[in-house]
């Protein structure tokens, strides 16, 4: 856990690039056209939720965040405020930093959004990033949604950058359990937490199938394997960069447990978290692992498939290579009488032995011997 002091010297200043406006004045009346009436209408628009809770129960729900600051300012202790953003605009965050004295450096984190999981704390102010996971089997990718959260006293703001997690579901969670909801901001930070945590399930079960059938492929020989194999494995450590950083998170919180007097019921949820996430890491660990393996076994076996490639080409080109001895013996031993039938059949009128009364029988018994003599040769050799 990371514990910074709050910088509440110049809000504005440090604030540059937020553009904030002006909060609204409830006496004065909005103009139904105009640009000066676009922008609560685009506050508006970025807001999912806004709910004002006492006792754990919902007690209004304002139609802006200036409205619902206003509940926390008559001196009720059991009252917060629970904001649910999406893809707000900088003014709109820097609206909230002035009402509710968020800590700049967090709020400028929330507005530039692509960072990684963190808990900080500034003060009294818990700033918390976290990574939700949902699996496409589809294309065989984990989509990461960015949730940031700002929780102090009385509180709860959360900031989504993507379409899950779905906090709509943790909202009624809670609010179907006002005992809990009672508890304050932890409990909204325990609710989404273990939201998050259940979320982790289906991609690493999709994972995991992913995984048993690349198993399958690498034995059958598929040769696109490869590239398969790479691909989950960005997808594998993509998922344990989004989910080993909540054990650190996890720790700090329980670690600040006897210090920030945090209730004993919720100290046992939040626990049952840390398990939860304990177990995705270590079965992530294991896939990148598993992954790896895969990865060189399927090379070695891709390996003994060309080993086994080569080795059939050499014995082919063995057994070519004696038929081709095979077939040049016979046509060497063919050829000797060939030529010597050629030579006397050239009907010249002054060639020697033309006259010769064994003539004939000598060409044939040369014609006889010269074969018999290459084929002892050549089966000396091996060649036939």
């Amino acid at each position: 856990m990371t514990e910074r002091r709050p910088a509440r010297i110049a809000p504005r200043a440090a604030l540059s690039t937020l553009t904030r406006r002006p909060r609204p004045v409830a006496a004065v009346p909005r103009p139904p056209e105009g640009p000066v009436a676009e922008a609560p209408r685009t506050l508006q628009s970025r807001m999912v939720d806004n709910g004002v809770y006492a006792g754990g129960r919902r007690i209004a729900t304002p139609a802006s965040a200036a409205e619902s600051h206003e509940w926390l300012t008559d001196g009720f202790d059991d009252r917060m405020v629970w904001l649910g953003l999406y893809r707000p605009e900088p003014a709109e965050l820097g609206e909230l930093a002035e009402q509710y004295g968020l800590p700049d450096l967090a709020v400028e984190d929330a507005i530039q959004a692509h960072q990684r999981p963190k808990f900080e704390r500034y003060g009294d102010t818990l700033f918390v990033v976290l990574k939700a996971a949902r699996y496409l089997d589809a294309t065989e990718e984990v989509e990461f949604g960015e949730l940031h959260l700002f929780l102090g006293k009385d509180f709860a703001i959360t900031v989504r950058h993507s379409e899950s997690p779905d906090l709509s579901r943790v909202r009624r969670r809670l609010e179907s359990s006002p005992d809990l909801l009672a508890l304050g901001s932890e409990a909204v930070l325990y609710a989404i937490l273990d939201a998050v945590v259940d979320g982790y399930a289906p991609v690493v079960a999709g994972l995991e199938n992913d995984i048993d059938e690349i198993e399958v492929q690498v034995f059958r020989g598929d040769p696109h394997v490869s590239r398969r194999i790479y691909e989950l494995s960005q997808e594998v450590v993509d998922f344990q960069r989004a989910a080993q950083p909540l054990t650190g998170i996890l720790a700090a919180i329980t670690a600040g447990f006897e210090k920030y007097g945090v209730d004993e019921e919720l100290r046992s949820y939040l626990r049952d978290v840390a398990d939860h996430v304990t177990g995705v890491t270590e079965r992530v660990e294991g896939f990148r692992l598993q992954l790896r393996e895969i990865l060189t076994v399927n090379a070695t076996l891709v390996a003994q498939r060309q080993n086994d490639e080569i080795r059939e080409l050499t014995l082919t080109s063995i057994a070519q290579g004696e038929e081709v001895k095979k077939i040049s013996a016979w046509a060497a031993i063919l050829f000797a009488p060939s030529l010597v039938g050629g030579v006397y059949g050239m009907n010249f009128d002054h060639m020697p032995e033309l006259d010769w009364y064994y003539g004939y029988p000598f060409a044939l018994a040369l014609m006889v011997m010269v074969s018999v003599t290459l084929y002892v040769i050549f089966k000396r050799r091996d060649w036939i």
